[in-house]
Protein backbone atom coordinates (compact mmCIF):
# COMPACT_ATOMS: atom_id res chain seq x y z
CA UNK A 1 0.00 0.00 0.00
CA UNK A 2 1.75 3.26 -1.06
CA UNK A 3 1.45 6.42 1.77
CA UNK A 4 0.59 9.78 1.27
CA UNK A 5 4.39 12.26 1.47
CA UNK A 6 2.10 13.49 5.01
CA UNK A 7 2.68 10.35 6.66
CA UNK A 8 5.69 8.69 7.88
CA UNK A 9 6.64 5.28 7.04
CA UNK A 10 6.02 1.52 8.83
CA UNK A 11 7.78 -1.45 7.93
CA UNK A 12 9.01 -4.63 9.24
CA UNK A 13 12.80 -4.54 10.06
CA UNK A 14 14.91 -6.89 7.99
CA UNK A 15 17.86 -5.46 6.70
CA UNK A 16 21.00 -6.30 6.98
CA UNK A 17 22.05 -3.27 9.39
CA UNK A 18 19.07 -3.84 11.80
CA UNK A 19 20.10 -7.35 12.59
CA UNK A 20 23.23 -5.48 13.56
CA UNK A 21 21.53 -3.02 15.13
CA UNK A 22 19.45 -5.06 17.34
CA UNK A 23 22.13 -7.88 18.22
CA UNK A 24 20.86 -10.87 16.22
CA UNK A 25 21.28 -13.04 13.45
CA UNK A 26 18.90 -14.29 10.82
CA UNK A 27 17.43 -17.82 11.79
CA UNK A 28 19.16 -18.13 14.68
CA UNK A 29 17.27 -17.25 17.80
CA UNK A 30 18.96 -17.29 21.26
CA UNK A 31 17.35 -17.93 24.35
CA UNK A 32 17.94 -14.34 25.92
CA UNK A 33 15.56 -13.05 23.29
CA UNK A 34 12.78 -14.63 24.90
CA UNK A 35 14.29 -13.02 28.44
CA UNK A 36 13.61 -9.92 29.67
CA UNK A 37 13.81 -6.70 26.99
CA UNK A 38 13.09 -3.86 28.78
CA UNK A 39 13.49 -2.64 32.21
CA UNK A 40 9.92 -1.89 32.73
CA UNK A 41 10.40 1.51 33.19
CA UNK A 42 7.89 4.14 32.06
CA UNK A 43 7.99 4.26 28.19
CA UNK A 44 8.38 0.46 27.73
CA UNK A 45 6.15 -2.57 27.78
CA UNK A 46 6.53 -5.82 27.95
CA UNK A 47 4.15 -9.33 28.19
CA UNK A 48 4.84 -13.36 27.50
CA UNK A 49 1.46 -15.19 26.36
CA UNK A 50 0.68 -19.10 26.40
CA UNK A 51 -2.22 -20.23 24.79
CA UNK A 52 -3.71 -23.98 24.49
CA UNK A 53 -6.42 -25.89 22.88
CA UNK A 54 -6.66 -28.57 25.49
CA UNK A 55 -8.22 -32.43 24.37
CA UNK A 56 -10.35 -32.53 26.58
CA UNK A 57 -12.18 -29.43 25.09
CA UNK A 58 -10.69 -26.72 27.69
CA UNK A 59 -9.30 -23.82 26.34
CA UNK A 60 -6.69 -21.58 28.39
CA UNK A 61 -4.67 -18.17 27.95
CA UNK A 62 -2.20 -17.32 30.15
CA UNK A 63 -0.18 -13.91 29.92
CA UNK A 64 2.29 -11.98 32.40
CA UNK A 65 2.99 -8.56 31.86
CA UNK A 66 5.41 -5.93 33.24
CA UNK A 67 2.51 -3.89 32.64
CA UNK A 68 -0.43 -3.43 30.93
CA UNK A 69 0.00 -2.17 27.37
CA UNK A 70 -2.39 0.67 28.10
CA UNK A 71 -0.58 1.79 31.68
CA UNK A 72 2.97 2.35 29.11
CA UNK A 73 3.93 5.53 30.92
CA UNK A 74 3.77 4.02 34.50
CA UNK A 75 6.68 2.34 36.39
CA UNK A 76 6.70 -1.20 36.22
CA UNK A 77 3.19 -2.49 37.41
CA UNK A 78 2.96 -6.63 36.49
CA UNK A 79 0.03 -8.36 35.73
CA UNK A 80 -1.39 -11.40 35.00
CA UNK A 81 -3.94 -12.60 32.81
CA UNK A 82 -5.40 -15.91 33.09
CA UNK A 83 -8.36 -17.23 30.67
CA UNK A 84 -10.01 -20.34 31.12
CA UNK A 85 -12.97 -21.89 29.31
CA UNK A 86 -13.82 -24.70 30.21
CA UNK A 87 -15.01 -27.61 28.32
CA UNK A 88 -18.97 -26.86 28.86
CA UNK A 89 -18.33 -23.15 27.38
CA UNK A 90 -18.38 -21.45 31.15
CA UNK A 91 -15.43 -19.00 31.42
CA UNK A 92 -13.17 -18.71 34.41
CA UNK A 93 -10.34 -16.40 35.55
CA UNK A 94 -9.36 -12.69 34.51
CA UNK A 95 -6.78 -10.54 35.33
CA UNK A 96 -4.80 -9.68 38.62
CA UNK A 97 -2.43 -6.78 39.45
CA UNK A 98 0.68 -7.70 41.68
CA UNK A 99 3.08 -5.92 44.03
CA UNK A 100 6.20 -4.56 41.66
CA UNK A 101 8.05 -6.09 44.53
CA UNK A 102 7.53 -9.56 43.81
CA UNK A 103 8.47 -9.15 40.24
CA UNK A 104 11.97 -11.02 38.93
CA UNK A 105 13.21 -11.31 35.13
CA UNK A 106 16.37 -12.87 33.69
CA UNK A 107 17.83 -10.95 31.06
CA UNK A 108 19.68 -14.55 29.68
CA UNK A 109 16.53 -16.78 29.22
CA UNK A 110 13.15 -16.93 29.87
CA UNK A 111 12.53 -16.69 33.67
CA UNK A 112 9.65 -14.61 34.87
CA UNK A 113 8.17 -14.73 38.22
CA UNK A 114 5.74 -12.55 39.82
CA UNK A 115 5.09 -13.57 43.53
CA UNK A 116 4.12 -17.62 43.39
CA UNK A 117 3.73 -17.14 39.45
CA UNK A 118 5.92 -18.51 37.09
CA UNK A 119 6.60 -18.16 33.26
CA UNK A 120 10.05 -20.27 32.43
CA UNK A 121 12.13 -21.77 29.60
CA UNK A 122 14.75 -22.09 26.93
CA UNK A 123 12.88 -22.17 23.57
CA UNK A 124 12.00 -25.44 23.27
CA UNK A 125 10.73 -26.34 27.38
CA UNK A 126 8.69 -24.42 29.79
CA UNK A 127 6.78 -24.37 32.57
CA UNK A 128 3.62 -22.14 33.75
CA UNK A 129 2.54 -21.73 36.56
CA UNK A 130 -0.20 -18.84 37.53
CA UNK A 131 -3.65 -18.39 39.99
CA UNK A 132 -6.00 -15.64 39.28
CA UNK A 133 -9.64 -15.59 40.82
CA UNK A 134 -9.43 -18.68 42.20
CA UNK A 135 -8.67 -20.42 39.25
CA UNK A 136 -5.10 -21.94 38.99
CA UNK A 137 -3.21 -23.86 36.63
CA UNK A 138 0.35 -25.54 35.95
CA UNK A 139 1.46 -26.11 32.37
CA UNK A 140 4.34 -27.77 31.11
CA UNK A 141 5.03 -27.04 27.30
CA UNK A 142 7.70 -28.65 25.21
CA UNK A 143 7.98 -27.02 21.17
CA UNK A 144 7.14 -29.11 18.60
CA UNK A 145 7.89 -26.30 15.91
CA UNK A 146 11.72 -24.40 16.76
CA UNK A 147 11.54 -20.74 17.17
CA UNK A 148 10.73 -18.66 14.78
CA UNK A 149 10.52 -14.58 14.20
CA UNK A 150 9.21 -12.77 10.97
CA UNK A 151 12.48 -11.21 9.77
CA UNK A 152 14.25 -9.26 13.22
CA UNK A 153 10.59 -9.82 14.63
CA UNK A 154 10.36 -5.23 15.24
CA UNK A 155 8.34 -3.67 13.29
CA UNK A 156 10.03 0.33 13.23
CA UNK A 157 7.69 2.99 12.86
CA UNK A 158 8.69 7.09 12.28
CA UNK A 159 11.46 8.12 9.33
CA UNK A 160 14.13 6.86 11.70
CA UNK A 161 12.68 3.43 12.80
CA UNK A 162 12.63 5.24 16.65
CA UNK A 163 9.48 3.64 17.32
CA UNK A 164 8.88 -0.28 17.28
CA UNK A 165 6.78 -3.26 18.47
CA UNK A 166 8.48 -6.20 18.68
CA UNK A 167 7.22 -10.18 18.78
CA UNK A 168 8.79 -13.47 19.03
CA UNK A 169 6.79 -16.89 18.66
CA UNK A 170 9.03 -18.77 20.54
CA UNK A 171 6.66 -21.43 20.28
CA UNK A 172 5.54 -21.48 17.61
CA UNK A 173 3.35 -25.24 18.08
CA UNK A 174 4.42 -27.51 21.33
CA UNK A 175 2.79 -30.38 23.35
CA UNK A 176 0.76 -28.98 26.52
CA UNK A 177 0.32 -31.08 29.57
CA UNK A 178 -1.90 -29.19 31.90
CA UNK A 179 -3.78 -29.18 35.41
CA UNK A 180 -6.01 -26.75 36.09
CA UNK A 181 -8.43 -26.31 39.46
CA UNK A 182 -11.82 -23.74 39.67
CA UNK A 183 -13.09 -24.28 42.79
CA UNK A 184 -11.64 -26.91 43.99
CA UNK A 185 -12.23 -28.81 41.16
CA UNK A 186 -8.89 -30.26 39.12
CA UNK A 187 -8.80 -31.43 35.78
CA UNK A 188 -5.61 -32.90 34.18
CA UNK A 189 -5.34 -33.09 30.39
CA UNK A 190 -2.88 -32.82 27.35
CA UNK A 191 -3.40 -30.88 24.43
CA UNK A 192 -1.66 -28.17 21.87
CA UNK A 193 -0.11 -24.83 22.60
CA UNK A 194 2.43 -21.89 21.63
CA UNK A 195 4.01 -19.23 23.15
CA UNK A 196 5.11 -15.97 22.33
CA UNK A 197 6.49 -12.92 23.75
CA UNK A 198 6.13 -8.99 22.60
CA UNK A 199 7.85 -5.82 23.67
CA UNK A 200 7.88 -2.26 22.87
CA UNK A 201 8.79 1.63 23.65
CA UNK A 202 5.52 3.02 22.29
CA UNK A 203 1.40 2.84 23.23
CA UNK A 204 0.18 0.11 20.38
CA UNK A 205 -2.84 2.17 19.74
CA UNK A 206 -0.37 5.27 18.45
CA UNK A 207 1.12 2.72 16.12
CA UNK A 208 -1.32 0.42 15.01
CA UNK A 209 -4.80 0.86 13.91
CA UNK A 210 -5.69 -3.15 14.32
CA UNK A 211 -5.00 -6.07 13.41
CA UNK A 212 -5.67 -9.87 12.91
CA UNK A 213 -3.39 -12.30 14.45
CA UNK A 214 -3.80 -15.85 14.51
CA UNK A 215 -1.81 -19.70 14.74
CA UNK A 216 -3.29 -23.33 14.73
CA UNK A 217 -2.34 -26.71 13.52
CA UNK A 218 -4.44 -29.15 11.08
CA UNK A 219 -2.70 -32.24 9.57
CA UNK A 220 1.17 -31.95 9.34
CA UNK A 221 1.21 -28.08 9.17
CA UNK A 222 1.45 -25.27 11.75
CA UNK A 223 0.57 -22.04 10.94
CA UNK A 224 0.92 -18.75 12.45
CA UNK A 225 -0.27 -15.43 10.21
CA UNK A 226 -0.94 -11.75 11.29
CA UNK A 227 -2.16 -8.69 9.47
CA UNK A 228 -1.41 -5.68 11.24
CA UNK A 229 -3.18 -1.97 9.86
CA UNK A 230 -0.69 0.72 10.63
CA UNK A 231 -2.56 3.81 12.12
CA UNK A 232 -3.74 6.60 9.69
CA UNK A 233 -0.46 8.73 10.76
CA UNK A 234 1.71 5.79 9.17
CA UNK A 235 -0.69 5.75 5.92
CA UNK A 236 -2.29 2.72 7.02
CA UNK A 237 0.39 0.70 6.04
CA UNK A 238 -0.55 -3.28 5.59
CA UNK A 239 1.81 -5.42 7.07
CA UNK A 240 1.26 -8.90 6.48
CA UNK A 241 2.96 -11.98 8.41
CA UNK A 242 3.28 -15.55 7.99
CA UNK A 243 4.78 -18.60 8.74
CA UNK A 244 4.06 -22.06 7.89
CA UNK A 245 5.61 -25.43 8.95
CA UNK A 246 5.01 -28.92 8.01
CA UNK A 247 6.15 -31.75 10.17
CA UNK A 248 8.30 -29.46 12.43
CA UNK A 249 10.28 -28.12 9.34
CA UNK A 250 9.33 -24.38 8.47
CA UNK A 251 8.10 -24.01 4.89
CA UNK A 252 7.38 -20.53 3.99
CA UNK A 253 7.43 -17.51 5.32
CA UNK A 254 8.33 -14.73 2.68
CA UNK A 255 5.41 -12.03 3.55
CA UNK A 256 5.71 -10.50 0.05
CA UNK A 257 4.08 -13.87 -1.36
CA UNK A 258 1.03 -13.12 0.84
CA UNK A 259 -2.44 -11.94 0.04
CA UNK A 260 -4.69 -11.79 2.74
CA UNK A 261 -9.24 -11.63 2.40
CA UNK A 262 -11.23 -10.59 5.10
CA UNK A 263 -15.23 -11.88 4.36
CA UNK A 264 -18.48 -12.02 5.66
CA UNK A 265 -17.46 -8.88 7.75
CA UNK A 266 -20.57 -7.76 10.29
CA UNK A 267 -20.87 -5.60 13.03
CA UNK A 268 -19.88 -7.15 16.63
CA UNK A 269 -22.76 -5.78 18.76
CA UNK A 270 -20.81 -5.55 21.86
CA UNK A 271 -18.04 -3.60 20.66
CA UNK A 272 -19.05 -1.99 17.60
CA UNK A 273 -16.18 -2.83 15.38
CA UNK A 274 -16.40 -4.97 12.14
CA UNK A 275 -15.12 -8.09 12.12
CA UNK A 276 -14.45 -10.79 9.00
CA UNK A 277 -16.28 -14.03 10.16
CA UNK A 278 -13.71 -15.34 7.77
CA UNK A 279 -10.34 -14.32 7.52
CA UNK A 280 -7.59 -16.37 4.68
CA UNK A 281 -4.12 -16.14 3.89
CA UNK A 282 -2.97 -17.22 0.66
CA UNK A 283 1.02 -17.88 0.18
CA UNK A 284 1.49 -18.45 -3.64
CA UNK A 285 5.25 -19.70 -4.64
CA UNK A 286 5.63 -20.35 -7.79
CA UNK A 287 2.54 -22.92 -9.29
CA UNK A 288 2.45 -24.16 -5.17
CA UNK A 289 -0.22 -22.55 -3.28
CA UNK A 290 -1.66 -22.76 0.25
CA UNK A 291 -4.44 -21.66 1.48
CA UNK A 292 -4.85 -20.74 4.90
CA UNK A 293 -8.83 -20.35 6.27
CA UNK A 294 -9.77 -19.38 9.31
CA UNK A 295 -13.71 -19.53 9.92
CA UNK A 296 -15.46 -18.32 12.99
CA UNK A 297 -17.52 -20.46 15.44
CA UNK A 298 -18.14 -19.02 18.50
CA UNK A 299 -16.58 -15.35 20.14
CA UNK A 300 -14.59 -16.14 23.40
CA UNK A 301 -14.04 -12.82 24.33
CA UNK A 302 -15.79 -9.28 23.00
CA UNK A 303 -14.60 -6.56 25.33
CA UNK A 304 -14.19 -2.46 25.05
CA UNK A 305 -10.50 -1.74 26.67
CA UNK A 306 -12.46 1.33 28.37
CA UNK A 307 -14.04 -1.72 30.77
CA UNK A 308 -10.51 -2.97 31.85
CA UNK A 309 -8.82 0.65 32.44
CA UNK A 310 -9.61 2.23 36.36
CA UNK A 311 -9.12 5.52 38.09
CA UNK A 312 -8.66 8.59 36.16
CA UNK A 313 -7.35 7.21 32.74
CA UNK A 314 -10.94 5.60 32.53
CA UNK A 315 -12.33 9.01 32.26
CA UNK A 316 -9.48 10.56 30.20
CA UNK A 317 -9.41 7.97 27.70
CA UNK A 318 -13.79 7.99 27.14
CA UNK A 319 -13.22 12.17 27.04
CA UNK A 320 -10.73 11.24 23.90
CA UNK A 321 -13.17 8.93 22.08
CA UNK A 322 -10.77 6.05 22.64
CA UNK A 323 -12.85 3.19 22.12
CA UNK A 324 -10.15 0.05 21.48
CA UNK A 325 -11.77 -2.99 21.43
CA UNK A 326 -10.10 -6.95 21.83
CA UNK A 327 -11.97 -9.73 20.35
CA UNK A 328 -10.95 -13.43 20.77
CA UNK A 329 -12.69 -16.20 18.24
CA UNK A 330 -12.57 -19.85 18.00
CA UNK A 331 -13.88 -21.80 15.13
CA UNK A 332 -12.51 -23.92 12.59
CA UNK A 333 -8.97 -23.79 10.29
CA UNK A 334 -8.77 -25.43 6.77
CA UNK A 335 -5.21 -25.73 4.71
CA UNK A 336 -5.22 -26.45 1.55
CA UNK A 337 -2.61 -26.80 -0.74
CA UNK A 338 -2.60 -26.40 -4.82
CA UNK A 339 -0.45 -27.59 -7.25
CA UNK A 340 -1.83 -25.16 -10.09
CA UNK A 341 -5.39 -25.43 -9.84
CA UNK A 342 -5.19 -29.17 -8.63
CA UNK A 343 -6.10 -29.30 -4.91
CA UNK A 344 -3.46 -31.90 -3.48
CA UNK A 345 -4.20 -31.37 0.35
CA UNK A 346 -6.55 -30.08 2.42
CA UNK A 347 -6.90 -30.39 6.47
CA UNK A 348 -8.96 -28.67 9.37
CA UNK A 349 -9.08 -28.46 12.86
CA UNK A 350 -10.43 -26.41 15.34
CA UNK A 351 -8.26 -23.06 16.04
CA UNK A 352 -8.36 -19.82 18.16
CA UNK A 353 -7.42 -16.32 16.58
CA UNK A 354 -7.87 -12.92 17.63
CA UNK A 355 -8.61 -8.84 16.72
CA UNK A 356 -7.07 -6.25 18.54
CA UNK A 357 -8.80 -2.76 16.84
CA UNK A 358 -7.51 0.13 18.83
CA UNK A 359 -8.50 2.74 16.18
CA UNK A 360 -11.63 4.17 14.81
CA UNK A 361 -13.63 1.78 12.68
CA UNK A 362 -12.99 2.89 9.21
CA UNK A 363 -15.55 3.56 6.54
Amino acid sequence: MSRSSNTAPARMSGAPEDYSTLGIEPHAIKPWEDALRTDGSAGTYEWWYFDAHLDDGAKLVVVFFTKEFTDIDRPLAPAIRLELTLPDGTQEGGLVRLDPATFSASTDACDIRIGDNVFAGDLHAYTIRARVEGVSVDVTLTGQVPPWRPETGHVLFGEQGEQYFAWLPSVPQGRVEATYSVKGRTSTTTGIGYHDHNWGNTPMLKLMHHWYWARGAAGPYSVIASYITAEKAYGYTELPIFMLARDGQLIADDADKVTFEELGSYTDTETGKPVGNVTRYTYADGDERYVVTWTRHTDLTASKMTDEIKGPKKVAARLAGFDGAYLRFAGELRIERYRGEELVENHTDEALWELMYFGKARA
